[in-house]
């Protein structure tokens, strides 16, 4: 994964935010949502059959060969030139429909390595290999729900034809959960092989309330990196600890100690966080181990944070084994996406139709995500987008557990449940407004 300059990119983006800002307003689109929901009315039980089944049989990045091979086949019967196995095994689908800008939806095909605990009739029992044994896999992040109103976005968009010219180029990415599918499909020729997207937009569900839509202008998501340190040791007994170097107290006091480089060493005011999220080590209760092995990753808004994390977590973890008088540890941090910043006024020109389609229900979001994403490669490769957001929770549901102190399980959790309807119309309507609010006849 290559490192850019945050700086750069926001320069590249308001150069081009300038150029779009130059075209005209946003067409009122406004009285074309009753013809998506109509649409959608017909459609719509394919879209949760494709849902379901999706959900049922997840695949992890760039093993996704089954969950492409459906998206494929649907956007071939809908009439769409498909290309498979871009960057491994993502799907490009072409569409053209006279003179106009090339618009680019994208979508996620992966699941994660984790276990489903929704109780859902549809929840995924499915395993596939990972770093190297048999993992349980599952939809836990709402990929599934991406795939389902990319699909249904293609059909309203087709449906409607005679109002939109343009290309309609829409990308279904492997991998964007370990990061480098985006910029897998990239290097394999995304942009050279086929058209150069003039616009770009891509969209996630989370634990808000569903028929919500949020956008932000700008910065909308972290910079996300990943840390593999392998600390080492010399294993044995464990009631003689005094005859090992033991690897899993270093292990345990970097999880402790590197939240100081956050609590003492970062600004207090900018967003930076490390989180250890798996610790491998040992056999037996007592054994003491030779290594111990965790994993995690580090999360931030700013270049200068990010560096610093990066630094704190390297001095912190030598640290550790300096003390315990062990070898130097095994640090490996992998670059993983970088900020997703929207264009500025694509974006404005998107919130108002977002605003005519769904009123009040299309929020401004009031800070960035922490979460991170790799669809910020489509930017730096120069594709002015607009990365949004849907909510997947019935808004009652939530009032309820908020009025207890409770919160609905959010991504990434085994009882992360996005409820299909109405979410996946959400996606649907408003996708299909904002690629026909930039295609206008």
């Amino acid at each position: 994964m290559r490192k850019r300059s945050f700086a750069l990119q926001t320069l590249l983006l308001a150069g081009a935010a300038v150029l779009i800002a130059g075209q005209a307003q946003a067409k009122d689109v406004a009285p074309l949502k009753p013809a998506i929901d109509a649409l959608l009315d017909k459609n719509y039980a394919h879209l949760d059959a494709l849902y379901k089944d999706i959900h049922a049989h997840p695949e992890l990045g760039f093993q996704e060969t089954a969950t492409a091979a459906k998206l494929a086949a649907g956007m071939k019967a809908l009439g769409f030139t498909v290309t498979q196995g871009v960057g491994k095994t993502g799907v490009v689908a072409i569409y053209k429909n006279g003179p106009g800008p090339v618009v680019m939806v994208r979508t996620e095909l992966d699941a994660l390595p984790m276990e489903e605990k929704s109780g859902l009739p549809y929840a995924s029992h499915a395993t596939q290999m990972w770093n190297g044994k048999p993992a349980p896999v599952a939809h836990s992040c709402g990929h599934d729900i991406h795939m389902a109103s990319w699909v249904g976005t293609a059909q309203a968009l087709l449906a409607m034809k005679d109002k939109w010219r343009g290309t309609l180029m829409f990308v279904a990415q492997p991998s964007e959960e370990s990061t480098g599918g985006a910029i897998g499909m990239i290097e394999d020729g995304l942009f050279t092989k086929f058209p150069k997207p003039t616009y770009g937009f891509g969209l996630h569900v989370g634990p808000g309330p569903y028929g919500y839509v949020s956008y932000r202008p700008g910065v909308t998501t972290s910079n996300s990196d990943s840390m593999e340190i392998l600390f080492k040791g010399r294993g044995g007994h464990g009631s003689m600890p005094s005859l090992t170097i033991d690897s899993v107290v270093q292990a345990a006091k970097f999880v402790v100690d590197v939240q100081t480089v956050i609590s003492r060493e970062k600004d207090p005011a900018a967003f930076g966080v490390v989180t250890v999220g798996a610790i491998q080590a040992g056999s037996a209760g007592n054994i003491i181990p030779d290594s111990a092995l965790i994993r995690g990753t580090i999360r931030s808004y700013e270049p200068g944070v990010r560096t610093k994390l990066l630094d704190g977590v390297r001095r912190t973890a030598n640290a550790e084994a300096a003390m315990a008088g062990a070898p130097a540890p095994q640090i490996e941090l992998t670059p993983g996406g970088t900020a997703v910043v929207n264009d500025i006024a694509l974006t404005d020109k998107t919130a108002k139709v977002f605003k005519a389609a769904f009123g009040d229900k299309a929020v401004l979001e009031a800070a960035p995500s922490p979460a991170s994403e790799d669809y910020s490669e489509f930017i730096i490769a120069g594709v002015p987008s607009v990365f949004f957001s849907i909510g997947g929770y019935d808004p009652a549901k939530i009032a309820a557990a908020k009025a207890k102190g409770e919160f609905l399980p959010g991504n990434h959790t085994p009882y992360f449940a996005p409820v299909p309807e109405p979410t996946i119309r959400t996606g649907v309507a408003a996708m299909t407004l904002a690629v026909m609010n930039v295609m206008q006849p």
